[in-house]
């Protein structure tokens, strides 16, 4: 069943400490486009989610949102900077000695200086926390592609609907042409009886013209050609490999073959079911726009 190209997915995930959040969405594109956005301490992670991306997605302009909250996990890290505790100390040691001073110099006091320890994180375990982030991504790509299956869903029935409503008119068309000839040589021998004043036209000659007529305007094998670009389109709508590319080459044709019915055929009632044709074919086009 065919897929849209739109589509958004979430998944938030605790892991080793972390609170991963992962958020996919995704709009038409000719070609697979993806972007991750993620702090950049974790921009080595960019790589390794495309490719993940890639393995659901064949087509579409693709946004991937990445964010790690790490304040729960149990890596941090605190520094004491011995040349900078000793620097305090000695100054303040001078400093009592110096002026006579009441030394009551502590550990307490030394500490409260934010150069003599810092706090930080400890270096991550870079394939661990890779895989945790895939894992999250992966997650989130299932849910995006359930919305996109259920797009797809609506898709295919819209879609679908209205190539039986053109095989329906494409039925109409063909009962309706072999009576063209029929119309078309009794309008002449009318019109030379009007002309010649009752005198029985040569019958030779108006089948001559009725053969000329017939074959000016035959639109048989437009017919075939079309009834055939409606199957394939039946069976593309319910393939499981992306076929927006080609669903976008077989409506051209089918257009194709509408207009070139519309421009043999001479005839009122069938240029107005291929107006109404075209304007099916038309909505086609612009369903299978978000097909992948």
């Amino acid at each position: 069943m065919i897929k849209s190209m739109t589509g958004y997915g979430r998944a938030v995930k605790e892991l080793h400490g972390r609170t991963i959040t992962v958020e996919v969405k995704s709009v038409n594109h000719r070609y697979f486009d993806c972007t991750v956005k993620t702090a950049r301490v974790y921009s080595f992670l960019e790589d390794a989610v495309k490719k993940t991306a890639q393995n659901y997605v064949s087509r579409g302009k693709l946004d991937v949102y990445v964010s790690l909250d790490d304040t729960a996990s149990d890596d941090v890290e605190v520094v004491f900077h011995q040349n900078v505790f000793e620097a305090y100390y000695n100054a303040m040691k001078e400093m009592a000695e110096r002026y006579s001073l009441r030394d009551d110099i502590s550990v307490t006091a030394l500490g409260r200086y934010p150069e003599v320890f810092s706090v930080g994180k400890k270096e991550a375990d870079a394939e661990e926390l890779r895989e945790d982030v895939l894992a999250v991504t992966r997650e989130a790509l299932l849910e995006f592609g359930a919305m996109r299956e259920r797009e797809g869903l609506r898709m295919y029935e819209d879609v679908s609907a209205r190539g039986a409503e053109i095989g329906r008119m494409v039925d109409e068309i063909a009962a309706r042409s072999p009576q063209l000839v029929v119309e078309y040589r009794e309008r002449i021998t009318q019109r030379i009886r009007e002309i010649l004043d009752g005198v029985q036209p040569d019958e030779s000659r108006l089948l001559t013209e009725a053969a000329l007529f017939a074959d000016r305007t035959a639109i048989d094998e437009e017919l075939v050609r079309l009834k055939s670009h409606l199957s394939q389109l039946e069976e593309m709508l319910q393939a499981e490999i992306p076929v927006g590319r080609k669903l976008d080459f077989l409506v051209q044709e089918m257009n194709r073959e509408a207009n070139t019915i519309g421009s043999k055929a001479n005839d009122l009632a069938i240029t107005r079911m291929v107006v109404d044709m075209k304007a099916e074919i038309e909505k086609i086009r612009e369903q299978i726009q978000n097909v992948e």
